[in-house]
């Protein structure tokens, strides 16, 4: 791969941000967040993926309705018109479902929507809850300049103040051992909420609809002073390896899942020319980091 030297010649445009699953990318495989951020390739959509984003699209619109219908039933209703709304924005997930085998498979999928959804029903009662916010974006910027945001599935106040920051998965709760890796997304969350508002979170939830699981952890100010500092020595990495273009793979049963095997050199594939980002024009605004 080229060095310093090429990379900044071509055009090499270091992050200015970073998101939860960026950061992820970037502590599983650095080769994997240059393919998604940098290369931007396109990679194939996931049924358990977009289940996911459909269950998360349920239950941000039960709490539409009143206390009292917000029930399983209605919950499982919302099915059918936010899977059309999924549609309408990327009509390529009808390749989810091969072809013959469009209509079965639909049903089933949704079928194992409904799964989830009817399950977080007996790990939370929606209709004691009043979310203060849901799917909320935050942003903020930290003295070193870089840029932390993301977005929050759900945000409870408490009567007396008290902040609980809510996250669904639809997998499976982890294994006790994996649980610190469960709860990085939540505690950088945390950070930009107290970064934001002077405010430690008083309570960190994932709600796992896969397993009917609830991972809680109660965060202090020293938790979330050993994310920033983690984030910016990531941060660092991330830079150090744009002007170097040194992205180097990460090998891990993970591989498996990867939609970049073709041109990754663990797999006898070769990465697209480095870098494939452009540098602006002076006062052109940097894409922003998904």
């Amino acid at each position: 791969m080229p060095g310093a030297a090429d990379a900044d010649a071509r055009g090499a445009v270091a992050p200015s941000s970073l998101s939860p699953s960026r950061a992820s990318d970037f502590m599983q495989c650095p080769l994997l967040y240059r393919f998604r951020v940098i290369d931007r390739l396109p990679e194939k959509p996931s049924a358990a993926a977009t289940r996911g984003t459909l269950v998360h699209a349920v239950l941000e619109r039960l709490f539409d309705h009143p206390a009292a219908e917000r029930t399983a039933p209605r919950a499982k209703a919302l099915l059918p018109g936010q899977w059309d709304r999924l549609l309408e924005a990327k009509p390529e997930l009808t390749e989810l479902f091969p072809e013959g085998d469009e209509g079965a498979g639909l049903a089933r999928w949704l079928t194992e929507a409904e799964a989830l959804v009817e399950r977080w029903f007996t790990l939370e009662d929606p209709t004691r809850l009043e979310p203060v916010e849901r799917e909320f974006f935050v942003e903020t910027e930290l003295e070193s300049g870089l840029r932390l945001r993301g977005i929050i599935d759900r945000v409870d106040v408490a009567p007396t103040g008290e902040v609980r920051i809510v996250d669904y998965k639809t997998g499976k709760a982890p294994r006790p051992e994996y649980a610190e890796g469960a709860l990085f997304q939540m505690k950088f969350y945390a950070l930009v909420v107290w970064r934001l508002k002077q405010v430690v979170p008083r309570r960190l939830q994932l709600v796992y609809l896969g397993s009917g699981d609830v991972l809680t952890y109660d965060p202090v100010v020293a938790d979330l002073e050993r994310v920033e500092r983690k984030l910016l020595a990531l941060w660092e990495a991330i830079r150090e390896a744009t002007e170097t273009g040194e992205w180097r793979p990460r090998p891990t049963k993970l591989c498996g899942w990867c939609d970049h095997r073709a041109v990754c050199p663990e797999f006898g594939g070769t990465p697209p020319p480095y870098p494939l980002v452009v540098i602006p024009r002076p006062g052109a605004e940097l894409p922003a980091e998904s």
